[in-house]
């Protein structure tokens, strides 16, 4: 078995660095007579990635009377968002993006296609029982400490450092206690009661204790906290997809579904920027004044992009984390009992990852959601076979009823949370990857240029519209 893995790994290597080495060369070779085009775009814009910040770029232009088109390689906008419908019941169940901030662009944003709005009940169903999910069985008279004192001492640090709330906008020299790694952090500032509540938020990071704390205010910050105490929101349908549909309705034919870029060309003269992309129905030339990137700027992304050296340096040194989501039937596990991961031999009792973060009832009776992390990408059938096996042990160990449960629907949510060593936030990295902005007719936001949430993306790539449209 070690054997074939590493074989598997050789190749996953081989692979990746021959992705990267074509880079250049496709850009180098790039001649719009090679190309076929069964037709030919012109738009002010071309935004790349139709998830949840390219889909509000689009429209917020198209706003401020712009003409957009959008490339977007699934069959649907939304990106981490995804809804369920059951088909027995009707009910809708969201398992990607649960909440929303409690800020006016939320509220505006949802507003403007009469989707209804209410306060998120972000409180865990029934019964909850901590379990060590590699054993299955009850971890004995394990209570989560009161996060209260902890969680003020924890904003009063995260007030030192302002800035995080409008990007990666950092000082420098960058202050040490960013680039501690986090469980070193916990420990200087006695911020042990916070942890446990802060693994519930950082879902999908791995092992947060080792990530600078930089990347756990940004991602845990000021409008959590905020959030935490007046509410979050959600759709009054429980169903967060609706404002995608209606987006995408909105959109029609400048959305280029099923989509991916075949090669491009930024520094093209004249006023546009030539992007060659294949679609379900050939190859389409879009002319664009600008470019928004939206998607993670991780090398194997951006096969067909034109990357400049510096462009390439810095999106090679990105690093992800790994997160699943998933809607199983058929459990056996009764509907008023959320399971949540909790180790019995590791510090603040966190969850070993590989693994499940939780098993938790949804609305619908029968219908569980499970919550898998991961410190780096696995195969989705290596993750739905753990999932399984896990629930499985909960039978064995006699600590809940299980029977052989079915996925009603799985998705990965890779690559997530990227990030790069403190060594390299240190010497300047976001400060260069901020200078990319304008560079060559293009323009980034999402995930990777500020953090993973929904709500303060789009009040990030707000901040950007007004150099966009200039």
């Amino acid at each position: 078995m070690g054997i074939i893995v590493r074989y598997l790994l050789m190749i996953a290597a081989a692979s990746f660095l021959a992705v990267a080495a074509a880079l250049p060369s496709q850009y180098s070779d790039f001649k719009l007579e090679d190309y076929n085009f069964t037709d030919v775009i012109t738009r002010d814009v071309c935004i790349v990635g139709g998830g949840s910040t390219g889909t509000y770029a689009a429209i917020r232009l198209l706003d401020l009377g712009k003409s957009v088109v959008v490339v977007e390689h699934k069959d649907r906008m939304g990106g981490h968002t995804q809804t369920y419908t059951d088909p027995q019941t009707g009910r809708t169940v969201d398992f990607g993006v649960l909440e929303f901030h409690n800020l006016d662009i939320v509220k505006n944003y949802f507003k403007r296609f009469n989707i209804p709005l209410v306060l998120a009940n972000s409180s865990s169903p029934g019964v909850t029982s901590y379990v060590d999910l590699r054993t299955g069985k009850e971890v004995a008279g394990y209570v989560p400490p009161d996060p209260t004192e902890a969680l003020v001492r924890y904003a009063a640090q995260l007030t030192k450092y302002p800035y995080l709330g409008t990007g990666f906008n950092l000082t420098y020299p960058v202050p040490e206690d960013l680039l501690l790694p986090f469980g070193d952090f916990v420990t200087k500032y006695s911020l042990q009661g916070v942890v446990q509540l802060l693994s519930r938020y950082a879902q999908g990071f791995g092992d947060f204790l080792k990530h600078s704390t930089l990347y756990v205010f940004k991602y845990f910050g000021s409008a959590v906290i905020r959030d935490l105490q007046i509410g979050f929101l959600t759709t009054a349908r429980q169903d967060n997809s609706e404002l995608y549909e209606k987006a995408t309705a909105e959109l029609g034919q400048d959305v280029l579904l099923k989509s991916y870029i075949v090669a491009m060309d930024r520094d093209a003269a004249g006023a546009y920027a030539k992007v060659v992309v294949k679609t379900p129905d050939g190859l389409k030339l879009i002319q664009a004044r600008k470019i928004i990137l939206t998607i993670p700027p991780k090398l194997h992304n951006l096969v067909g992009w034109d990357l400049s050296s510096n462009e390439s340096s810095l999106f090679a040194q990105f690093r992800n984390s790994a997160y699943y989501t998933s809607l199983l039937r058929h459990t056996g596990i009764p509907d008023n009992i959320t399971v949540l991961n909790a180790a019995s031999d590791t510090p603040y009792n966190l969850p070993v990852l590989p693994g499940a973060y939780e098993i938790s009832p949804t609305t619908v009776p029968g219908l569980y959601t499970v919550l898998f992390g991961s410190d780096h990408p696995l195969p989705d059938a290596q993750v739905q076979a753990d999932i399984i096996s896990t629930i499985s042990r909960l039978g064995t160990a006699g600590t809940l009823p299980t029977t052989i449960p079915y996925f009603a629907v799985f998705s990965s949510h890779t690559p997530y949370e990227l990030t790069v060593p403190a060594e390299a936030i240190k010497n300047g990295f976001y400060k260069e990857l901020y200078g990319l902005q304008g560079q060559r007719r293009t323009y980034y936001t999402g995930a990777a240029f500020y953090t993973h949430d929904s709500s303060l993306l789009w009040q990030f790539t707000e901040t950007l519209l007004p150099l966009v449209v200039a």
